[in-house]
């Protein structure tokens, strides 16, 4: 499986951006797609996650209400909607993919698939 990452950029803070994440190969074998994000100097962090078999979502205390992941089976693509940006949201941001457990929680050592950072620069 490959991912491919797009639609990073600058934006001011209380603006809007939307990421995506398309997948190619034995796309049938992923169980849950998401995003991760990492900033400078910090942990690479879990943002939200959508699950292939039943499209339930995920997400972390710090997006709810802001961010909301959505996927179009039919292009194997994931979509990260991020409203109401703020300065602590600027990170390079991670596509990520997993067979047969989730993503939430997990041990970034464990997951499958990896897609390029795509940076997301909120300024003020």
């Amino acid at each position: 499986v490959q991912l491919q990452a797009s639609g990073g950029g600058l934006v001011q803070a209380g603006g809007s951006l939307r990421l995506s994440c398309a997948a190619s190969g034995r796309t049938f074998s992923i169980y849950e797609m998401g995003w991760f994000r990492q900033a400078p100097g910090k942990e690479r962090e879990f943002v939200a996650a959508v699950r292939t078999t039943d499209g339930n979502t995920y997400y972390a205390d710090l997006v709810k209400g802001r961010f909301t992941i959505s996927r179009d089976n039919v292009k194997d693509t994931v979509y990260l909607h991020m409203n109401s940006l703020k300065l602590e949201d600027t990170a390079v941001y991670y596509c990520a993919a997993v067979r047969g457990f989730s993503l939430v929680d997990t041990n970034i050592k464990n997951i499958n698939y990896w897609g390029k950072g795509t940076q997301v620069t909120v300024s003020s």
